[in-house]
């Protein structure tokens, strides 16, 4: 399947579903980014020369985690549940997807270090930074699909991030190419931040958890490609 038509069926079902996806997510993600802005406003305010972080700041920063990994952790199995037909309620969504939580988090640990690694080891060296840039983009395209490896296919984190690394191999510029989508969307989402930061907090939260919403749509689109490219045990069988 081409990618204008894995877009385009992504963008069908956020379009179709957006009332179900609102009432699912929005409220995490009011979370996640109240506590974003927190920490960041802590960040700002702290001292350059000797700045001091905490107890609190080490514990909003493990709420984060939690609630980032119960967000993706519900949105991929409503994905799931969607995809094969099922309609649950928002709260049976929400409870079933309470078990996920810590195989994600540890898979978000063990991948974002794996992602992040080659930025920080290259910015050492300079102008270096750009191919550790390049590096982390790419092996993010490898990683891409560890959520769904870990609630789909139910593995542990390690089993999750080799699987994700398999699968990705024949579709990674592809993959690139949805990812690609954050930019945009990052960039818009700078910009009204900025205006909505000087009328005031409230404001800046709903504007930024808008666009964390809208950023689902990759995620989506994500989800649409690993489906079209996923074997099943029935495939793996026909083909033995």
């Amino acid at each position: 399947m081409s990618l204008f038509a894995i877009l385009t069926e992504a963008f069908n079902f956020f379009r179709n579903h957006i009332r179900q996806l609102a009432v699912l997510t929005l409220p995490l993600l009011l979370i996640q980014v109240a506590i974003q802005l927190w920490l960041g406003n802590e960040m700002l305010q702290a001292d350059a020369e000797n700045p001091q972080f905490g107890a609190v700041h080490a514990a909003a920063m493990m709420v984060l985690l939690l609630v980032f990994s119960f967000l993706i952790a519900t949105l991929t199995l409503y994905l799931e549940l969607r995809s094969q037909g099922h309609d649950l309620a928002p709260a049976q969504i929400l409870k079933a997807s309470l078990p996920f939580v810590p195989p994600l988090l540890l898979a978000g640990v063990f991948s974002g270090l794996a992602i992040l690694a080659p930025v920080m080891i290259f910015a050492a060296f300079g102008p270096l930074w750009l191919i550790g840039l390049i590096v982390s983009l790419y092996l993010f395209s490898r990683l891409a699909y560890v959520n769904f490896m870990v609630v789909v296919e139910r593995l542990t984190p390690l089993e999750a991030i080799k699987s994700s690394f398999k699968f990705s191999g024949p579709i990674t510029i592809k993959t690139i190419a949805v990812l690609l989508l954050y930019v945009p969307l990052s960039l818009l989402a700078g910009m009204f931040s900025q205006v909505a930061m000087q009328v005031g907090f409230p404001l800046q939260l709903v504007v930024e958890a808008t666009f964390s919403f809208l950023g689902l749509f990759v995620n989506i689109a994500l989800f649409r490609l690993y489906m079209v490219n996923r074997k099943t045990p029935d495939a793996d069988k026909a083909e033995g």
